[in-house]
């Protein structure tokens, strides 16, 4: 039995598969780049979704849609490569409003954030902007109710079951815990975004200068 769900035309040069869930998405990915089928030209996963964009020309939609279910799915998506370590000062606006809504002291926080270990659930939102999963239930807070209008570049931010870095100046309501200086978004770089799908993520702690 097939793990991914319907597959639907999403336009006319691409279709949209329902997963479930983000390990689903990602492991299809996986399969769909392995696979290095004639005319697919892209491959975005979601959080419960894989669009997989083609050419009409080179690829007929339907077989591709009859296809897609059928592929094996690896068991793992991600590679076993360590994860990308994002070096955070936290010394964030919202810190100290984190701490009095779950009740924790700031070092609590900085501690629960710090010690977990994420995944890129995917990207959205801004060019670069991963949404991790991962963070503790105990952080899990709303976002402001007033948002920003301009949150600095490398923020790092919590909001639901989410953390996030900021890879560029943009408006946002998620609330700031810290900062970092490692640039997610460079488009001298190959490709631009550092981080994908299924990457690891880990925040280390940095002193602030």
């Amino acid at each position: 039995m097939s793990e991914v769900g319907p597959v639907r035309r999403a336009g006319d040069a691409a279709l949209l598969v329902e997963t479930g869930e983000a390990a689903v998405s990602h492991r299809l990915d996986a399969a769909i780049r392995a696979a290095a089928i004639p005319g697919v030209v892209d491959v975005v996963p979601g959080e419960r979704t894989v669009l997989v964009t083609a050419d009409p020309a080179a690829c007929d939609l339907d077989r591709l849609a009859a296809r897609l279910p059928e592929l094996a799915l690896p068991e793992h998506a991600a590679d076993l490569a360590a994860p990308v370590e994002i070096p955070t000062v936290y010394d964030g606006a919202d810190l100290d409003e984190v701490a009095g809504l779950t009740g924790l002291s700031r070092d609590e926080v900085v501690a629960l954030h710090s010690g977990a270990t994420y995944t890129v659930a995917y990207l959205g939102f801004s060019p670069g902007f991963a949404y991790l999963t991962g963070l503790a239930p105990k952080l899990h807070v709303p976002r402001r109710n007033s948002p920003r209008t301009a949150v600095p570049t490398g923020s790092v931010a919590i909001a639901g079951p989410y953390t996030a870095v900021y890879p560029s100046r943009s408006p946002g309501g998620w609330r700031l815990l810290g900062r970092t200086d490692l640039p997610l978004w460079d488009v001298t770089r190959e490709p631009p975004s550092l981080l994908r799908p299924g990457t690891r993520v880990r925040f280390v702690v940095k002193e602030a200068r």
